[in-house]
């Protein structure tokens, strides 16, 4: 059996996940998808567009999806859902975990990769974290869940953009660079986004691509010599000082090669101390013995890499590695990576 993509969907309260989540169960899509609701309280999927079978958890939509309303272990009832499938009394394509406005995706992404059954029948395939623009900005300045949601994300779609004015949105979204710059980030209108931006967006997959928002990365062109671009006095958008947001992102980049065994152990060594603060991390290494790639991902304590496609010839080998967290001490980490350069 092919493993079942899974997606997890989070986001602060309020911010239009159930929205999203019905406009993705009724969009004739002609897949069926299993909903885990992993909620505290009355909010879960309207039940007027369910049909609810008590016993079981287990909520069968109207058009064939299911939903089951979550209050013990996920790890269970992922392995629950897959024993149905296989023994054939539930069919579905693919899961959606809707997670409660205050969780923190970390653990329930870790789920996937900790547990040998879960990682050999599930793959995880993104985060999806929905913004309210109208409540954002103070969401994001008192809420810690909300901005960790942010920094998990592979995908963000930003809610309500239509209560505020562009002046507004153009400031969120530049915050939200700040915190992610790997994550697209979306309008979703009433929950009218393409399925294309919620389904097989690989945001866990090893590959050789690194996407940064480009123009987080054009600002570091100012001349200075950071390795990229942070909050800091050479800053000239007039929204930065306002926020000093304890996720933030930082790039690091080196033309050189590392030396394998220093890089391992420091990446083991800061993985140690920072792993509960660091939210999300991502590499493509250039590293010294092998015409390869090195491709590196992971989610707090959990690290992976992987081979990846040589290098063409006449590409340019570099390091680009982004690491997305709360409170990192940069230059822990930009000093210790310059000291893995062979």
């Amino acid at each position: 059996m092919s493993l079942i993509p899974a997606t997890i969907l989070t986001g602060f309260l309020g911010s239009g996940k159930t929205t999203l989540l019905k406009r993705v169960l009724t969009e004739a899509h002609g897949q069926k998808i299993a909903v885990i609701e992993n909620e505290f309280g009355d909010e879960n999927i309207d039940n007027e567009i369910l049909v609810q079978d008590t016993k079981e958890q287990i909520i069968q939509l109207n058009n064939g999806c299911v939903c089951c309303t979550i209050r013990e272990d996920l790890r269970t009832t992922l392995a629950d859902l897959a024993e149905k499938k296989r023994k054939g009394e539930l069919a579905f394509d693919r899961v959606v975990i809707e997670t409660t406005g205050l969780a923190d995706p970390g653990p329930v992404a870790q789920t996937f990769f900790m547990d040998d059954e879960i990682a050999e029948t599930y793959l995880l395939d993104s985060i999806l974290t929905l913004v309210d623009a109208k409540h954002a900005d103070e969401t994001l300045d008192t809420r810690q869940e909300a901005r960790r949601q942010i920094g998990f994300a592979d995908q963000i779609f930003i809610s309500k953009s239509d209560l505020v004015d562009d002046e507004t949105l153009q400031a969120l979204k530049h915050r939200v660079t700040h915190m992610n710059p790997r994550a697209p980030q979306t309008q979703a209108h009433f929950g009218e986004v393409p399925i294309a931006d919620v389904f097989d967006l690989r945001g866990f997959n090893l590959n050789a691509k690194l996407d940064i928002d480009p123009d987080f990365l054009k600002e570091d062109a100012h001349g200075h010599d950071h390795h990229d671009h942070d909050h800091d006095e050479h800053c000239d958008h007039p929204h930065h000082h306002a926020h000093d947001d304890d996720v933030k992102s930082f790039v690091f980049r080196s033309d050189r090669a590392f030396n394998p065994a220093k890089l391992e152990d420091f990446l083991g060594a800061i993985v140690q101390v920072y792993g509960p603060k660091m939210l999300r991390y991502k590499g493509v290494l250039y590293m010294k013995g092998t015409d390869r790639k090195v491709i590196f991902q992971g989610v707090h304590q959990l690290m992976g890499s992987d081979m990846g496609p040589k290098w063409a010839p006449g590409e340019k080998k570099n390091t680009k590695m982004v690491f997305i967290g709360l409170d990192l001490p940069r230059d822990v980490f930009q000093q210790g990576l310059e000291g893995c350069l062979a």
